[in-house]
């Protein structure tokens, strides 16, 4: 590892960020500290940089506030017809898929339908003014000024007072106000002991080893950063190429191992596989000079080495998930050009390899956002996982956050005991050098996309990697939207195979055999198109979860079955029980 004393600063390199990124960078750093602090992201000043640029076009100011007057105009007559036969439509029709407005009341009652239509329709004024500032404005000013407006939409939703939600009142009368009073106190228990974030999930049925990251198994090897995990075998016979999991770093490794009946490593190992996982040890401060190289040296890479030298095999097959995929890719990119004989099928699980159109996630990414993130992360030598937990829960606002302040905070309702959530609760912290060399390199450069980057003194080509290649987006993802990790498909030098599942950014993951599983995938003997609107007009839906089908995919290509091997060996005997002890770090 680099040596804890120093301090990294950001990364350099010749090469210069995308133009878009690099805009409003001078003036945004101009302000003072305190408020980058406040608004790391930089969304106040895009989001003034845009207004000042619509209140420069007044003759589209003028034609967007006729339309909100004409709106206002018909929400009366609107509302009153709510109590005949034959309401009509209404002014401003709500999204069909907008649950905050689900519960009837909205639509019958004449007050609160007036209520939700002066909020839609002032809603819809306000996109149309960001809009006529945002064609004057760089593309990230005007996506910032987006988030930023949408933000403060889910803010301002009568859905999220007490005294503008029916639902809440409603609940209030039943409970002779009781549920009020336990809101209350809810409320001010999150204050004081979660910064002010609601609580998601009852935690108290969960425990990781029992409940949680339950599969059997061994810690057969461990070094300053990671665990290596061998689970026990399950079948009598397995395939020959052991499968290595390689998870995200900036959450607990068992996203992979979630639950008996919901646990992917599971899965792989009733189905005649042997598995092993990495997890990571979650940083402190002595930790701030832990770089994005390290974790790929000291960790996936030293993994395939050590699985290699347990099992005998002469070929390792790799699973990864998010950064964990482009750990692994990277891992497999480094091995094509040092041992491409060791490498076995790849797969990756919602990850992004080419960053150039990353989403709203990436619209958040600048120089200056990660200058001011450098400065906060300063302090401690890390980026709390809370906040950056918090960074993705902003991105689903009314699901992730004000969801859960209706219906603990105003209904007073306890959390639900979901073991993703559970799950999600349990952060990491990203170390100071990792972070910025990390997004430097992969979300402003973009250098693995584009052959630029190094690793142990060899630059990088996913081309060279021509294995065979599963790659896995999950429809609702939010971090990694579907059609960016496709992007990845014409990358690799091998065949590719490309599965679009149901779910989110995790469900996409945890997604076990049941009724409502589906998934879409192109039967094809051709290579797949290289855009992802070409593959969907190709893909069919299949009535089954995509570990069924990956199961088929990845076993024909692992080899005989044989007796498993044995739990570690002379070079790497088992330290202790699974899951381990970094889980609890």
């Amino acid at each position: 590892m680099a040596d804890p004393t120093t301090t990294p600063s950001l990364p350099s390199s010749p090469s210069q960020p995308p133009a878009d990124r690099r805009a409003s960078t001078t003036s945004y750093s101009r302000l003072p500290k305190a408020i980058r602090r406040l608004d790391p992201m930089g969304w106040v000043p895009a989001t003034a940089k845009v207004a000042g640029s619509a209140f420069g076009r007044p003759q589209e100011v003028a034609a967007s506030t006729a339309r909100l007057v004409g709106t206002l105009a018909r929400i009366p007559g609107a509302s009153v017809r709510r109590l005949g036969s034959d309401p009509g439509a209404p002014p401003v029709p709500p999204s069909p898929r907008d649950k905050r407005f689900a519960e009837p009341t909205w639509d019958l009652n004449p007050a609160f339908f007036a209520l939700r239509q002066l909020y839609l329709a002032g809603c819809a004024y306000v996109d149309e003014l960001a809009d006529a500032g945002a064609r004057q404005q760089d593309p990230v000013t005007a996506a910032k000024a987006r988030q930023f407006i949408k933000l403060a939409q889910n803010v301002a939703s009568p859905t999220n007072f007490a005294l503008t939600n029916p639902d809440v009142l409603g609940r209030a009368l039943q409970t002779g106000g009781k549920s009020l009073v336990q809101g209350a106190r809810f409320a001010g228990d999150d204050v004081r002991k979660r910064g002010g974030r609601p609580m998601k999930v009852d935690r108290d049925d969960f425990e990781v080893g029992r409940t949680l990251a339950a599969t059997p198994g061994k810690v057969v090897y461990r070094n300053d950063l990671v665990e290596l995990i061998q689970y026990a075998p399950q079948t009598d016979q397995v395939h020959r190429t052991p499968i290595l999991f390689s998870p995200p770093w900036i959450n607990k490794y068992y996203v992979m191992d979630l639950a008996p009946g919901r646990s992917f490593a599971e899965w792989a190992v009733t189905h005649n596989r042997t598995v092993f996982v990495l997890s990571y040890r979650n940083p402190d401060e002595s930790m701030r000079a832990v770089t994005f190289d390290d974790y790929l040296e000291q960790g996936s890479l030293r993994a395939v080495e050590v699985v290699q030298q347990i099992t005998g095999a002469e070929k390792v097959d790799v699973v990864g998930l998010c950064l964990g995929g482009i750990s692994a890719t990277i891992s497999c990119a480094y091995l094509a050009r040092t041992r491409p004989e060791l490498i076995g099928s790849l797969t990756l699980l919602n990850t992004m390899i080419d960053c150039a159109d990353a989403g709203e996630l990436g619209q958040m990414i600048t120089q200056q956002s990660m200058r001011a993130l450098a400065e906060r992360m300063a302090e401690k030598g890390y980026l709390a996982g809370q906040d950056m937990a918090f960074t993705f829960d902003l991105l689903r606002a009314n699901d992730l956050i004000f969801n859960y302040v209706v219906s603990r905070w105003l209904k007073g309702e306890a959390p639900p005991a979901f073991d993703m959530l559970a799950w999600n609760e349990d952060s990491t912290h990203l170390t100071e050098a990792m972070y910025t060399q990390y997004m430097s390199t992969m979300y402003t450069e973009n250098q693995l996309a584009s052959g630029r980057f190094e690793l142990l003194g060899e630059r990088l080509d996913v081309g060279d990697i021509r294995s065979d290649v599963y790659i896995v987006g999950a429809i609702n993802d939010h971090i990694v939207p579907w059609q960016a990790s496709y992007a990845s498909v014409p990358l690799f030098g091998g065949r590719v195979r490309y599965a679009l599942s149901s779910g989110g950014h995790i469900a996409g993951i945890v997604n076990p055999p049941g009724p409502k599983a589906w998934c879409e995938i192109a039967e094809t003997d051709d290579a797949l198109p290289a855009t992802a609107q070409d593959w969907q007009a190709i893909a069919t839906r299949q009535p089954m979860t995509w570990w069924e089908d990956w199961i088929r995919w990845s076993n024909e290509r692992a080899g005989a079955l044989v007796a498993p091997p044995a739990l570690g060996s002379a070079d790497h005997p088992p330290l202790e029980d699974a899951p381990g002890s970094y889980v609890f770090t």
